[in-house]
């Protein structure tokens, strides 16, 4: 039995860039939404838990959005549609067209954990299915009251627990349940743009303090493997169907500007250059490992079966209590951390069914069976990755009380302590092993089949390839025009973005998919017109096999409850 063990919490905080290319308008409200709800709470429980220590990572397409929504709040013009419905001046003068946009929006949530437990939510929700049954007429009738209370409980529904706990507002405004007036509403969406403005200083504070490391992904969460070699994808998946284009062109250089950019606003905005880095998905080849260490990343972490398949691959016997909860060190000198797929599975799929305090015991006596089967003398380093977003709405008021049981067990026990990765390069050192070639994959079934091999995904991939050669076609004369330059450059490097391609392909909802296909070929076609060149006809069309309308509404939270984005 080990005297102790090391427990690493790494949260990973991400949302894709969900603004219009054509006015910057804003599609999909979860970044600012998760801000007020799940980005505040995580702050304030490491808060509360002085003695618990993590890794925080922070992608920086976030950051950018929510450093816009600050400026949008606070000096306007607002260009969130949901803002601008909660501060409407003349709610009672909504169009048809309005209401049902402010329908199809404002109960986009966990019924169980968000609406049902607030009776003045679920009477409005009530109110709504017995409108939408009976028709437009019914619409109507729908007053602007009705809405004025609706968009304000979606807002207040959205706060994170601590929140309603913290500030006197979000108390007042829910206990009075109705009736909510415009100065009121001007007062929540203050509120709103507070929390926002303080999360980097609440972070930053926290890192400052030693209790948190900071760490940071590619700039726009792409893909490494895949931006260096499409056959990355075949590495674990030999039969994977590829794309036609034969690679990413300049692909190598695209990700370099993505790690140096990430981790200059990283230092921008937090104050020091970051030690480590979640690569986007926990996605890693060899050539992308090579490529973090020359862009100066001393650590980076991935799912624990990306090591299995590395291990096998090598024709080593896989003993997992021994390789697992260990450092790796690649050949590029890297160091790599890979997470226990099980434990943060349990918290990010399982835990939320449970009470909390029954989970937190649960949690820890599984750590404690970990350092019961560990060696003498070792000191097993077990590591704990999923998002820092996702998950909570599933749990029961937001995961306050798991979270506050788990990190008072953890603050208190005698022989498990928490730690930062940056510590962990230094205490693990010596126990640190080589790593075998590295077999291509990421935190998801440790392949990269969720970005690449479906018929969908691959067309995507090829219609990007294809803006890609077009630009580098134009970029020399763009020279000429810094602006212009600078707006190609801002719309390729949101274009080589993970998400466009995690939800491509027939297993995924069909409302989400058909919300973030739309925007890709928005984007694209943006590209083209900044480069003074017509768009191919394709991006006319759907890139969905069911076909439906290219500019479907609705949506669904990418990843919602899942620790595997």
């Amino acid at each position: 039995m080990a005297d102790s063990l090391d427990l690493v919490f790494l949260w990973h905080m991400h949302q894709p860039d969900y603004r219009a290319p054509e006015d910057g308008d804003y599609v999909l409200p979860w970044a600012y939404l998760h801000a007020i709800k799940d980005y505040t709470d995580m702050a304030a429980h490491l808060e509360r838990h002085p003695a618990v220590r993590a890794v925080v990572n922070f992608v920086p397409v976030l950051l950018d959005q929510l450093e816009d929504y600050a400026q949008q709040i606070h000096h306007g013009p607002l260009r969130d549609p949901l803002l601008r419905l909660l501060v409407h001046e003349h709610i009672e003068q909504l169009t048809l067209e309005d209401k049902r946009a402010a329908i199809a929006s404002c109960f986009r949530a966990n019924h169980s954990r968000t609406i049902e437990p607030f009776p003045p939510y679920r009477r409005l929700h009530a109110l709504q299915e017995i409108a939408t049954a009976e028709g437009d007429s019914a619409l109507a009738w729908l007053s602007g009251d009705y809405f004025a209370d609706l968009v304000t409980w979606y807002h207040l529904a959205w706060t994170g627990e601590t929140e309603r706990r913290r500030n006197p507002l979000l108390a007042s405004l829910m206990s009075k349940g109705e009736g909510y007036t415009l100065s009121e509403r001007r007062a929540l969406l203050a509120a709103i743009g507070a929390m926002i403005t303080s999360l980097v200083p609440r972070y930053r504070a926290l890192a400052e303090r030693r209790q948190i490391e900071l760490s940071c992904s590619p700039e726009a969460h792409p893909i490494a493997p895949l931006l260096l070699s499409f056959g990355s994808v075949r590495e674990a998946m030999p039969e994977a169907p590829l794309p036609a284009a034969p690679c990413y062109p300049g692909g190598r250089q695209r990700l370099d500007r993505h790690l140096d950019s990430a981790r200059a606003s990283h230092a921008l905005r937090f104050g020091t250059v970051p030690t480590g880095m979640w690569p986007a998905e926990g996605a890693v080849s060899g050539a992308a490992l090579v490529r973090m260490q020359e862009a100066g990343v001393r650590w980076v972490a991935s799912g624990e079966a990306v090591l299995m398949h590395t291990l096998l691959n090598a024709g080593q016997e896989i003993d997992r209590a021994h390789l697992l909860y260990r450092p790796w060190q690649d050949a590029s000198g890297t160091t790599i951390f890979f997470r226990d797929d099980r434990l943060s599975d349990l918290i990010g799929f399982e835990y939320s069914r449970w009470h909390g305090q029954d989970a937190a015991r649960h949690f820890m006596g599984e750590l404690e069976a970990i350092r019961a089967a560990a060696p003498d003398g070792e000191t097993p380093l077990v590591c704990v990755m999923l998002d820092g977003e996702n998950a909570w709405e599933y749990y029961p008021y937001n995961g306050w009380y798991f979270f506050e049981d788990l990190y008072a067990a953890l603050a208190e026990h005698p022989t498990i302590h928490t730690r930062t990765l940056a510590e962990a390069l230094t205490l693990h050192a010596a126990r640190s092993l080589p790593l075998p070639p590295l077999v291509a994959g990421s935190w998801v079934y440790g392949t990269l089949s969720t970005w690449m091999g479906d018929v969908d995904k691959n067309r995507a991939w090829d219609l990007l390839c294809n803006a890609k050669q077009s630009y580098d076609l134009i970029a020399e004369r763009l020279r000429a025009e810094p602006a212009r330059a600078a707006r190609a450059e801002a719309l390729l490097t949101r274009l080589e973005g993970s998400d466009w391609f995690w939800w491509l392909g027939a297993d995924n909802p069909p409302e989400a998919v058909a919300n973030f296909e739309a925007l890709f070929r928005r984007n694209l076609r943006a590209l083209y017109a900044v480069l003074g060149l017509a768009a191919p006809p394709q991006l006319d069309q759907s890139l969905c096999r069911g076909g439906g309308s290219p500019e479907a509404g609705g949506t669904m939270r990418r990843g919602s409850g899942a620790t595997i984005n």
